[in-house]
């Protein structure tokens, strides 16, 4: 295996991490609508993800940063030829930071209300937007000879990519709905049990039609094994929420993010952005990658780099381990 190829698995393996995580706590933010009663339970929600939504949000830097410098031309293309949804979701997390900073900073209600709905918003545009990406960039987009998209947003709003959006959309609802039963206690951990039963049976229809359209178009051996455990870990998962395993129910939740994304990856391999124009235009592993040195250089820095960064994350999970629920959360003055 060259070094290209590492870099494309651990490109891969940095959306994976994002995904898995980012996940939940997007599902969490469109939980605010969907499971808080009131006030103090959005409370109680924001407060689960509080204290680690910042550092899930370092996966997605990395992996951009790790595809800039090991990919270039994947990079260039990619953000070229995506800029507005990849703008629209820039522009959802920069407000989505805020709003978690902003929202507590005045009593009044209309202000508090404004945040929650940009917390709502933020979380649901941004799950929706990266299924439609990544599902463009499996399906193949409109590259010519000089590496270049030369299709329209339209172009990018097709069934398909509509419907890779519904998948990661409901997928990460669901993860979220099973770590805040993970989360929290009372009444608040029994509803979004039966919340994340009813929203496992939605996504497991929308991520079976998404997952087999992909193998039959896309597929092969590899990507059909990553599709079986997907399927099976949301049918396992289901099974443990309805159990009240919640801890297995999670874990289970983030295996089938893990085994769906690394399908996306199996079906693109070699390719990291086919044309849909031509096949001799795709964009490859090979003719996409940065020179050898640059890519041994990146491979010491993230053999340093990488621990560090996942004792610390790990550490940080661990300090807020605890659950919480509305008894924990001071009356508003």
């Amino acid at each position: 295996m060259q070094l290209h190829d590492v870099w494309f698995v651990l490109i891969a393996v940095l959306w994976i991490g994002y995904f898995f995580l980012e996940g939940f706590d997007f599902g969490v933010g469109v939980l605010t609508k969907l499971l808080a009663r009131d006030r103090k339970e959005k409370r109680v929600l924001i407060n689960t993800i509080g204290p680690v939504w910042d550092g899930n949000e370092v996966w997605l830097l990395t992996a951009g940063g790790a595809t800039f410098a090991a990919f270039p031309e994947w990079y260039a293309t990619l953000f070229s030829g995506f800029y507005l949804p990849l703008l629209i979701i820039l522009i959802c997390l920069i407000i989505r930071g805020v709003s978690f900073e902003y929202r507590h900073k005045r009593p009044e209600d209309k202000w508090q209300t404004n945040w929650e709905h940009a917390i709502f918003w933020t979380s649901l545009i941004p799950a929706f937007l990266w299924g439609v990406a990544f599902a463009n960039i499996v399906r193949g987009v409109k590259i010519d000879q000089h590496k270049e998209y030369v299709g329209t947003f339209f172009d990018l709003l097709n069934v398909y990519s509509i419907l890779g959006g519904l998948v990661t959309l409901t997928l990460f609802t669901f993860h979220g709905a099973v770590f805040t039963s993970l989360k929290t206690v009372g009444d608040i951990r029994d509803r979004s049990r039966k919340l994340a039963m009813r929203l496992g049976v939605v996504t497991a229809v929308l991520a079976l039609a998404f997952l087999i359209w992909t193998q039959v178009s896309r597929g092969d051996g590899w990507s059909l094994v990553a599709m079986i455990v997907a399927v099976l870990s949301l049918v396992g998962a289901l099974g443990f929420n309805f159990a009240g395993r919640e801890g297995w129910a999670f874990a289970l939740s983030g295996v089938t993010i893990a085994a769906a994304v690394a399908m996306l990856f199996l079906t693109l391999f070699p390719n990291v952005m086919p044309s849909s124009l031509n096949d001799a235009w795709n964009l490859t592993v090979t003719n996409a990658s940065s020179s050898p040195y640059t890519l041994k250089i990146m491979t010491w820095c993230a053999a340093v780099a990488t621990p560090v960064v996942l004792l610390y994350q790990a550490w940080t999970y661990w300090v807020f381990r605890k659950r919480i629920g509305t008894q924990h959360i001071a009356d508003a003055h």
